[in-house]
Formats: C-alpha cells, structure tokens, sequence
C-alpha cells in the first residue's frame, strides 16, 4: 500500500487530488486548517468506496512551527511509511508589488514557500525509491503574472526549490516535479471570474474552448505518482489550455474594443 499527503485537501484542486488518489487505491492523508471541509472529504470518499482504512485528515495550519512533524507523525503512525507529497495549501488573489505590504508578503511566502520547504524536509528521510514529491505552482510561476506580486514570488521560488530536490534527491530515487495550474474553476476563483476584465484575459487568451478543471490537476498529479510516470523528474507541467505558451486570442478578442486603452 502506497501512502500519500495531500495539503490544502478541505476544498478545491487539493480535494481533487485526495479523491483521485484515494481512488487509485493509495492510502490519503488530506489535511488542511476546516476540519469541517476534512470531514465532508472523508464522507466523499467513503460513499464513492473508499476503504475507510485508507483515509484519514488533520486538521492544522501549516504555517506554525509543528506542523510538519504534525503531519508526518500522523502518516507514520497510522501508516508506517510516506510515498508521495502533494504540496498543495494556498492562497489567491495577490496584488502588484507596488500594492504588496510586508505582512501580506510574509503570508504568501510563509504559506507557499516556506511551509512545503519545511514539510518537505521533514518528508524526506522517510521516502524511499520510488517515492514522489509533487509541488503545486502556477502559470504565474512560469510567465510572472499582471498582477501576480508575492504569490509570483512564492511559486518561483517553489518552482525552483522543485528542481533543486529533484537534483539533490534524484540518486536516491525520489522524484520531484512541479505542476502549474492555469485558471482553474475552484471555489477561489469562481469569485474572480465575475470580474469581466479577469474573466476576458483568461477565456478570450486560451486556445483550447474551455478553462481548467481541478480533475485535470489531479489527474495530472495521479500520472506523476504513478508507474508511466516514473522517469519524469524536475519537470514543470504546466496545465493551462495553452494559454502560457501561445499568443493566442480568440476571434472576439481579435475584434473587439474589450481593453480599455
């Protein structure tokens, strides 16, 4: 039995990795600060099958001094072994660095950069060959992002802490990949996408006719964690339509007076 924690598991791309991993027959550890949220997950999973054996939460913020050995004590203890770490938690809604102040700047780094540093090191000496670590970025990661400030800060540097483990830890047989989600339709971004001016930039500039799906990020991720996956290290995959590397825009945008000069 393979073993898997999934951070930022109460809601959204989080929830659908815990699911879709659940559903391949891993055992899940899902954690993240609703223990609500956790155990609406935990009755999810158990009325789609699921092994209740196989599934537990833990509910903390990732962002205190024991949340690591927190995390890793539960998998161990119910467990006893670790083979993939999908660091997930995170937050939207950034500003431009003009805009950014420093406790702002500190939240983003602390939660999207600092926490899966330190979980990851504490991870690490459990994780045997064939193990995994998948880190869960941004397109803004890849391209910078109007607007992006600290959360492109963040998941830079996540991106390059991705490629650091997959080079340090590699002859050891641990994989470390990234992957980067474009617009996702999630609870966090569903607001956003009211926003006429968000929403354009995102549905008129990606060539494939629709946005993201979390089921596309956990299928992603359940790919990275399985056999075909097994010789991909230090990549980023980014899953966004096409939009960070085309200069596409749709007929409507091509057409329209929709920016304002």
């Amino acid at each position: 039995m393979q073993v898997a924690i999934v951070t930022g598991a109460s809601s959204g791309i989080g929830f659908g990795c815990a699911t879709r991993l659940a559903e391949s027959g891993m055992a899940v550890l899902a954690t993240g600060r609703d223990a609500g949220r956790l155990a609406g997950l935990a009755e999810t999973l158990g009325a789609a099958g699921a092994d209740p054996d196989r599934i537990a939460t833990l509910a903390v913020d990732l962002t205190t001094d024991t949340a690591p050995q927190q995390i890793v004590d539960a998998a161990l203890s119910r467990w006893g072994r670790v083979d993939y770490l999908i660091n997930n938690a995170g937050i939207g809604s950034p500003k431009p660095l003009h805009e950014t102040d420093d406790e702002t700047l500190d939240h983003f780094l602390d939660l999207m950069l600092r926490a899966p540093f330190r979980l990851t090191r504490q991870v690490l000496p459990h994780l045997g060959p064939g193990s995994a670590i998948i880190n869960i970025t941004s397109t803004f990661a890849v391209v910078g992002g109007l607007r992006g400030g600290a959360y492109s800060a963040a998941k830079g540097g996540l991106t390059a802490l991705t490629t650091h483990i997959a080079c340090q830890y590699g002859p050891q047989g641990i994989r470390c990949n990234a992957v980067a989600p474009g617009v996702t339709v999630t609870p966090m971004v569903e607001q956003r996408l009211t926003d006429n001016r968000f929403r354009k930039l995102n549905t008129e500039m990606t060539p494939y006719p629709r946005l993201g799906r979390v089921d596309d990020i956990a299928g992603t991720v359940a790919f990275l964690c399985s056999e075909a996956g097994s010789f991909i290290n230090g990549q980023t995959i980014v899953v966004d339509g096409g939009w960070s590397s085309t200069k596409y825009l749709s007929d409507f945008g091509l057409d329209s007076d929709w920016v304002t000069p």
